[in-house]
């Protein structure tokens, strides 16, 4: 599924219009939510069937387009499936229990209304609400799709502004030549990542050094008064800097992940649980400013979008287990340095990253290579160092 975003350009009676329809939205998700809490045992037709009956006591939900509102209910139900896989899975902690929204950003049509101008340089929206026809900027080669291969359309709106994406069912792989070259990658606060070669990739640090203006804005939003235009502007600002901070933060991820990918044949990763990570509330903000979570994630769609293997390895010992002779030397996070009896002497993040080669390696041995070169899930052998195969993701753009 490729994923084209254009920037909206609105007039202000449908950014009132846009934000009805995304009120509305989120009033049938919630009603739905209420109704199986209550009817516990209901299954997704009787989801369905109440959703139609909304449509026939509230006027306004009879606006919005039949789909977009199924497609609401669809938000339920993955809620709900969630919750259920991970309570059979036995996931350690909060399983995530469906909960209701107060806020929400988006409305997403199916198939049907809206329809695409002919240059496809606009779009209009035909259901009751009164959003029109839209104008879309941006550089996507978006009259090269075929229509009917549009699944999904979403309005989107974000602190600068609202953004229409279109969801298209294409395949954009691509079949690289073999590069011979394999690589173990080794996050960290101090640098981004080292890799097994010995090279260190600079952390950016995009939080920190906007903090400042941050916390400006943020002193500007509690001066002014609660409930005034001044205050919401204010608001608006801050969340704007919030949004450049994490855009930079994503592209930068994104630019690393997609250099690694067609460098090597097979990239190497230390399986982090980012969630537990961040409960250490010293270095949780220094960990979420890091992006390790995106990095990983482009990783694995590039790994899957251009043929590579990528491997998630665990991550245990990888820092005190000597690369040469396998000895354990412990050592506090303070200590850069590695220094074994052996003679080796690293960098500790250098040879953590070829530890990590290593066990990713050895894996690919035992498993008799059963790796697939589209990084699909392959059975991996117990003890062997995998905690898991991790598969591919298969979208082109980050998380809605």
């Amino acid at each position: 599924m490729l994923v084209m975003e254009f920037k909206a350009v609105l007039k202000e009676p449908q950014k009132l219009a846009i934000n009805e329809a995304i009120r509305t939205a989120r009033f049938i998700r919630n009603k739905v939510l209420r109704y199986w809490m209550d009817n516990r045992g209901k299954g997704k037709k009787e989801l369905y069937r109440y959703n139609t009956q909304l449509r026939e006591e509230f006027e306004f939900v009879k606006d919005l387009n039949s789909h977009a509102c199924q497609a609401s209910v669809e938000n339920v139900e993955r809620a709900i499936k969630r919750f259920f896989d991970n309570c059979k899975k036995k996931v350690p902690g909060k399983k995530g229990y469906p909960r209701f929204k107060k806020y929400s950003r988006s409305v997403e049509y199916k198939q049907s209304g809206w329809k695409l101008s002919p240059d496809k340089k606009s779009i209009k929206f035909t259901d009751k609400k009164g959003i029109g026809i839209v104008k879309l900027k941006g550089t996507w080669d978006l009259w090269r799709q075929d229509i009917k291969l549009i699944k999904r359309v979403r309005i989107i709106k974000r602190a600068d502004g609202y953004y229409v994406q279109f969801c298209v069912k294409t395949d954009n792989n691509e079949q690289l030549e073999a590069t011979g070259y394999t690589i173990g990658l080794d996050v960290g606060l101090k640098e981004f990542y080292t890799d097994s070669e010995g090279y260190f990739e600079p952390n950016p640090r995009f939080y920190r050094t906007g903090e400042k203006r941050l916390k400006f804005y943020q002193r500007r939003v509690s001066r002014k008064k609660k409930g005034s235009t001044n205050r919401k502007k204010a608001i608006n600002r801050l969340g704007r800097h919030h949004l450049k901070i994490s855009r930079q933060r994503e592209e930068h991820a994104k630019r690393l992940a997609r250099c690694v990918i067609r460098s090597n044949d097979l990239i190497a990763y230390e399986d982090l649980a980012v969630k537990n990570l961040v409960k250490n509330h010293c270095l949780a903000k220094s960990i979420n400013d890091a992006g390790w979570y995106q990095f990983r994630r482009w990783l694995e769609y590039f790994g899957q979008k251009f043929g590579r293997i990528t491997v998630a390895v665990n991550p245990a010992y990888t820092s005190q287990n000597c690369y040469i002779c396998g000895e354990i030397v412990k050592k506090s996070l303070s200590t850069r340095t590695h220094v074994c009896k052996c003679g080796c002497q690293l960098d500790r993040d250098h040879n953590a990253a070829k530890n990590i080669l290593t066990r990713a390696l050895s894996t690919v041995g035992h498993t008799g290579t059963l790796f697939n070169a589209w990084g699909e899930d392959t059975s991996t052998l117990s003890g062997s160092g995998l905690e898991e195969q991790v598969t591919s993701l298969n979208q082109e753009s980050p998380a809605f």
